[in-house]
């Protein structure tokens, strides 16, 4: 068995609305070899995994899998269990997963997870295992599973980090975890806020690296009267005595630029005890301070946005005897406490036996391997830092309010938004001014403390973090989503051009490009993952309008957490046969994702004349906005499915809204329908006035913005783009599918009176019996054909589409005239210099800009109009 590819899906996805990756596998030879069929595999396995015992699998009930694995199952299956399996050793808590043939001995698995590291190891030892399983070779299970371990420590989101997470999704705020999950985005667009651990947005660059210098923190907070500590920069050992004896012991070393109590030598008594700690520390830190030793309690008051929100007393290590067990014992104790952990990923962190623990027991008189006696306690650490294993009581409701002010005093001098200020005090009820000093004032300060403390109560300050970013009103900008099988570019197009007029940034994706504020950031087929989330990370953006692909959805999944507006514009056929999708059932199902990840109080807009699009209302939880070119449509006056309706009455657009009814215009009046003509156009404008009601624009606003976008190649390119060559009518299309060549061609139909010349050819990733219908449809509606094809052949051999098409054309219609040049610029010229005035030459087309250059080449001006002189489009 061995693993052919992997994908990641790090949203929402067509397989799951959690995390998901995805792994296609080839079994090499074992797809209809059960598991009980292979010797002592079934027993070797649930030995070295017991976690497998706890999987209910499909069926439900307890030792599931187990049941499954007795009677027979199959590899792909089996594996799929194992990752979960060795993801819910780590302590990861994840379930779901399946496993489905793709052909043959190639299957694909799909499994859940949170850590995507971890996640992709795990399905490789997953494999791993079983291959040794087969072949009777030793496996070192718990040599990988230790490896897996320290990818997880340095893969999971610190309990600073995941406070702030949490809390921001609680109200409805994704999260983007960007590069390698130092750093976080909250919300999207303009209301994205960049966190790096508890270090903010707006937490000022200078301050931070001012609060790193603790000699300069030390000056401001003394010239602003606020208690520290004297202390002096040490340059060599005549300065280190000198400043030992001018500030008095007992003394304390530090280092200038310290963190986490690293290099701190506390209550040094005399000069031999300085050059101890002096020659200690030098070697490991270039910049080290002297200062006067406080004897007291170590307090950390957290102050966010200059308000204190939590206090803690931070207490040393200790353990304490029981006459049974020995001090190394009784560490070992404390250390087994599940809260604990190796670095920061817990509430607590292990105790190390390192040289301080081993100079703390020696100086009671004691060794690690001596028994404490029952009752007595023996401190492991000077510092109570919680990184070196201390632990903390709650103290927030205890603090005066003038060491309140005193601490909201000192953030200010540092100009630090979110800090954490270490005081000394045997009493922080009582002012400090003679009862204590300022050490520190810490920038990106650990939470953890406040957060799960020892004693007392958590404080959420998470919460308080999130609430400072926004000012109180958590809030993220809207998403609006587009997809369906035609006219979702021309749809999320006009959506973006009507809310740009209103004054927004837009922020769009679409098969034309990444537009921010209607500037192009990048040109192409932008309708994917990557596209999406560019713009949910544009700073500058106020809305995002993101047309959102079949192809892409199936690749990566969905970029943004919960649209607040979602379209569907119709589900029609196309596509088949291309990334695993063969059915309009399958097609569906991938669309309807779009649909299902909306916000609750959110709108999904569907088409009630479209037959495909009704049957995923099953799948819809958001509130239905439907449109139709019918106002009798039976849907619209079902209130139980929907309030809210837009439709098409006596040539005007209708919204019902709640019983009453409002008219937005006449159809007549939005240019990009031809008076009317152009159904598809009236088909995209009902589903856009439908995606803006469900945002709340006013109807005067929508009325605005559809009635002033124009059909041509400027605002909506390659959409029916309409040019006069001389008399020759010209129109550029990207139909590329059975429903999109109908429509157009029908419309072009009724409102052309020459000849009708047709340029015509499809992807070469579309069926044989799409190809075929293409050729039908042309046959039907057009004059002369010329068949062409596209450059990327999609894995075709040159000349075979346009030889499906032919046989299209020729199967209803054998005096039908045409004829095939492959080339799509030569069959493009070859129709102009047969068309008259008066004709029209229409061009589905893969690439428009070259035959842009054909038609500035014929034509004797380059001003475009519309060619039927009922509004003139520019």
């Amino acid at each position: 068995m061995k693993i052919i590819e992997t994908k990641v899906f790090k949203g929402k996805n067509i397989y799951s609305h959690k995390k998901c990756i995805r792994i296609d596998v080839d079994l090499e030879g074992y797809c209809e070899t059960p598991s009980k069929d292979i010797e002592d595999f079934n027993d070797n396995l649930i030995s070295m995994i017991p976690e497998l015992n706890t999987h209910r699998c499909g069926i439900d009930e307890e030792r599931g899998f187990v049941k499954r694995l007795r009677e027979g199952t199959y590899l792909a299956h089996i594996c799929e269990h194992i990752t979960i399996a060795i993801q819910n050793k780590l302590g990861i808590d994840v379930h779901y997963g399946k496993s489905r043939e793709i052909k043959d001995d190639h299957y694909y698995i799909i499994y859940q997870y949170i850590y995507e590291n971890v996640a992709i190891e795990s399905s490789k030892l997953a494999v791993d295992i079983i291959n040794a399983l087969i072949n009777k070779i030793p496996i070192n299970y718990d040599e990988r599973i230790e490896l897996l371990e320290y990818i997880l420590k340095d893969e999971t989101m610190g309990p600073s980090t995941k406070s702030i997470c949490d809390y921001a999704n609680k109200v409805g705020l994704p999260v983007i975890t960007l590069g390698n999950g130092e750093f976080h985005q909250i919300g999207y667009g303009k209301q994205g806020r960049v966190i790096e651990a508890s270090i903010g947005t707006n937490t000022n660059c200078v301050s931070v690296d001012i609060s790193c210098n603790k000699l300069l923190t030390k000056e401001l907070l003394g010239i602003q009267n606020i208690p520290v500590a004297k202390g002096l920069k040490v340059k060599n050992i005549i300065d280190l005595l000198k400043s030992g004896e001018e500030i008095g012991y007992p003394v304390v070393l530090k280092p200038q630029y310290g963190n986490q109590g690293k290099g701190v030598v506390l209550n040094i008594k005399n000069e031999k005890e300085l050059l101890n700690a002096y020659n200690t520390v030098k070697d490991k830190f270039k910049d080290i301070i002297i200062e006067k030793y406080y004897k007291g309690n170590d307090f950390r008051v957290c102050v966010v946005n200059y308000k204190v929100v939590a206090v803690s007393l931070r207490m040393p290590p200790y353990v304490k005897g029981n006459g049974i067990n020995t001090i190394r014992e009784l560490i070992d104790k404390l250390n087994d406490n599940p809260e604990r952990g190796e670095d920061h990923e817990k509430s607590l962190t292990k105790i190390k036996i390192d040289e301080e623990v081993i100079k703390c027991i020696n100086e009671k008189g004691k060794v690690l391997d001596d028994i404490l006696a029952s009752g007595e306690t023996i401190y492991l650490r000077k510092n109570a830092n919680l990184s070196t294993g201390g632990e903390a009581i709650d103290y927030t409701d205890e603090i005066c309010e003038e060491n309140i002010n005193l601490c909201i005093r000192a953030a200010k001098t540092l100009n630090l938004d979110i800090c954490g200020i270490d005081i000394c005090t045997e009493d922080i009820s009582k002012p400090i001014y003679n009862n204590g000093i300022i050490m520190e004032v810490n920038a990106a300060p650990g939470l953890r403390m406040h957060l799960n403390p020892s004693i007392g109560i958590p404080r959420d300050i998470g919460k308080e973090i999130v609430n400072m970013l926004y000012n109180d009103r958590p809030y993220n900008i809207p998403v609006i989503s587009i997809t369906g099988t035609n006219g979702k570019t021309t749809t999320t197009r006009v959506i973006s051009h009507t809310l740009s007029k209103m004054g927004y940034c837009v922020g769009m994706t679409s098969t034309s490009g990444i537009y921010i504020n209607d500037e192009c950031i990048d040109s192409g087929d932008d309708t994917g993952f990557d596209s999406a989330k560019a713009v949910l990370l544009n700073h500058d953006v106020d809305v995002a309008v993101l047309e959102t692909a079949r192809g892409g959805m199936i690749k990566k999944g969905l970029a943004y957490d919960l649209a607040d507006v979602a379209v569907i514009t119709n589900i029609r056929e196309d596509h088949l046969g291309i990334d695993g999708v063969d059915s309009m059932e399958e097609l569906c199902y991938v669309k309807s994702l779009v649909g299902e990840a909306v916000k609750e109080d959110g709108y999904v807009v569907l088409n009630a004349d479209d037959y495909w699009s009704k049957s995923i209302l099953n799948r819809i939880k958001a509130n239905i906005i439907f449109f139709s070119k019918d106002s009798n449509n039976p849907l619209l006056k079902q209130s139980k499915i929907s309030n809210i309706s837009v439709y098409l009455e006596n040539d005007d657009i209708v919204v019902s809204n709640k019983g009453k009814e409002y008219v937005i215009c006449g159809i007549k009046e939005v240019p990009i329908t031809l008076d009317g003509k152009l159904t598809f156009n009236i088909e995209n404008i009902l589903a856009i006035c439908g995606a803006l009601v469900g945002m709340g624009i006013d109807y005067c606003m929508i009325k605005n913005g559809i009635t002033t976008y124009l059909l041509n190649s400027h605002k909506n390119s390659g959409r029916f783009n309409c040019y006069d060559i001389n008399g020759i009518n010209v129109i550029l299309d990207y139909g590329h599918n059975i429903d999109g060549y109908n429509s157009v061609l029908s419309a072009v139909k009724e409102i052309n009176s020459g000849m009708l010349y047709g340029v015509i050819g499809i992807p070469g990733d579309r069926t044989n019996g799409t190809a075929k219908e293409i050729g039908k449809i042309s046959s039907k509606y057009l004059d002369y054909i010329i068949v062409k094809e596209d450059k990327d052949l999609r894995g075709r051999k040159q000349g075979e589409v346009a030889e499906l098409i032919v046989d299209g054309i020729t199967e209803d219609s054998d005096g039908k005239k045409y004829e095939v040049i492959l080339s799509e610029e030569d069959a493009f010229e070859k129709a102009l210099n047969m068309a008259k005035r008066g004709d029209t030459v229409i061009v589905f087309f893969e690439d428009m800009k070259p035959l842009v250059s054909i038609i500035n080449k014929f034509s004797s001006y380059e001003e475009e109009r519309n060619i039927y002189n009922i509004e003139a489009l520019n």
